[in-house]
């Protein structure tokens, strides 16, 4: 570097960038049309793909860029497991919406700290109307606070950590826990992991959650949490929150919201909702009893990349009261100067857990903007239709047992001939038969479904979000589950 002019190895004219650019878009495109035709996944070994990778000491000498590029895409395209396959149907992670895809690049390329408005006008507002956006869709306080954040279990974190300083009081983030009590958490056994790691990390230890029984749809028993937070009070315990699933992992099973709302209003509760992958169900009208509640909670969870087609990592926290949000994550050290005199704009680090924020609004912000929520109700209703196709070819077919139905999610399993389903000395079997299909189905790079149990019993679980899946993909499950079965038995 001489004295006037610095040439540094990462950066790059515009002419290169175009270059190698329009080259990977081209990829990239070239890869999006030939989803439908690869595999799932090709269910490689990890021996096999860091070999891929090769030597694992860090490069002395750099690569060239184009080459680079060429080599990485490959490595992408080739050994990936395709979530935006439309024989996808394990876990709740959408196909990617191209205009995400974009948005992601947009982001990077103006690279805004989205912890401070000083330092990201644009994005910060953007993400503001991408927030009251998500809240409309969703039938929710058009006033309300929030923010964008990784995912369910930090999304829910965020407004976990809402309603304990919300509920526990002001001293709970000097004094801790330990000065406000032994508090209670109550949320059905259905409940995500999630709330494991909020009360391990908020200090309140896994004990203090109240597991509450479910009835055989899978929903939250209502008079065991009545009589659950009663016995606790009684004995001398804080009952400060509970939580509502508005579409459970496994079987997407939707609480009763209408009755825990009403129940959290008569005993001074904080409601919050687990909508991580069900809650955009609440903008469909045929819906709306199921999720009739869902707009009386204090605080949201939901995953846009799980059922608004983002590409990951797209999640956000709906607080019904922004100052609360404020109250449980705002500090103020002398570092930080954001003096905007009169532009009076929201800084970001004060609503959650980040400073340093990426621009993850972007790409929700567009997707909805590009297509409009008419065009996402209508994606949302045909995923859930064809789960509802899945169930029904599913128990028309002799040789599976369709389960469970729940938003885009159907349970099924194999049943070989002669073997009787309902007879108690054959589940065992039958869960050992289902899981070993389950795997089988994961490898083949057919299709791919995850698992569920149910009372016991190990299922095949498919669930749908995903807008390339069509009907015919719902056809060849059951056949590829039929024809692999049958080679386990």
């Amino acid at each position: 570097m001489d004295k006037d002019t610095r040439q540094a190895p990462l950066d790059m004219d515009g002419e290169t960038f175009r270059r190698l650019g329009h080259r990977l878009v081209d990829q990239v495109a070239s890869y999006i049309d030939s989803i439908p035709g690869r595999p799932v996944t090709q269910a490689e070994t990890v021996q096999q793909i860091r070999a891929l990778l090769g030597e694992d000491a860090l490069p002395e000498e750099g690569t060239e860029p184009g080459a680079l590029l060429d080599q990485t895409a490959e490595l992408l395209f080739e050994h990936s497991l395709h979530n935006g396959h439309p024989r996808f149907m394990g876990y709740i992670t959408s196909s990617a919406a191209p205009m995400g895809m974009l948005g992601d690049l947009l982001a990077a390329a103006v690279n805004p700290n989205v912890g401070g408005w000083q330092l990201s006008p644009v994005a910060a507002e953007i993400e503001g109307q991408c927030i009251r956006w998500i809240a409309q869709l969703l039938g929710y306080a058009p006033d309300c606070g929030g923010l964008m954040v990784s995912g369910g279990n930090v999304a829910n974190m965020v407004g976990f950590f809402a309603g304990r300083r919300a509920m526990l009081g002001a001293a709970v983030r000097e004094d801790g826990v330990s000065g406000a009590g032994p508090a209670c958490v109550y949320a059905s056994k259905e409940t995500h992991t999630w709330l494991q790691k909020a009360a391990d990390l908020s200090g309140l230890g896994t004990g203090a959650i109240r597991w509450v029984g479910t009835g055989p749809d899978c929903r939250m028993d209502i008079d065991a949490l009545e009589r659950q937070v009663s016995a606790d009070r009684d004995a001398g315990l804080k009952p400060f929150m509970v939580v509502a699933s508005a579409g459970t992992v496994s079987t997407g099973a939707v609480d009763d919201m209408v009755a825990i709302g009403a129940l959290c209003r008569d005993q001074g509760l904080w409601f919050h909702v687990d909508g991580a992958y069900g809650a955009p169900v609440a903008s469909l009208p045929e819906f709306a009893d199921d999720f009739a509640g869902m707009s009386q909670a204090d605080s949201i969870a939901m995953d846009p990349h799980k059922w608004l087609y983002s590409p990951l990592e797209a999640a956000c926290t709906l607080v019904r009261d922004p100052a609360r949000l404020v109250d449980a994550f705002s500090f103020q050290p002398v570092y930080y100067h954001f003096d905007q005199g009169d532009r009076e704009g929201l800084n970001y680090y004060e609503y959650g857990i980040q400073n340093s924020r990426g621009f993850r609004a972007l790409k929700v912000w567009l997707s909805l903007k590009q297509v409009g929520a008419g065009a996402h109700r209508q994606m949302i209703r045909d995923d859930i239709a064809l789960a509802r196709q899945l169930f029904e070819l599913a128990d028309a077919h002799p040789r599976l047992q369709a389960i469970s139905h729940g938003l885009s999610i159907t349970t099924f399993r194999y049943v070989p001939e002669g073997v009787d389903h309902t007879a108690p000395d054959q589940q065992e079997y039958l869960s050992d038969l289902n899981r070993r299909l389950v795997t089988a189905l994961q490898v083949s790079g057919e299709a791919f479904v995850s698992n569920a149990v149910v009372d016991g019993n190990y299922l095949l679980r498919a669930c749908v979000v995903n807008f390339r899946t069509g009907p015919k993909d719902m056809a060849a499950l059951t056949e590829i589950a039929v024809r692999l079965g049958q080679s386990l038995e």
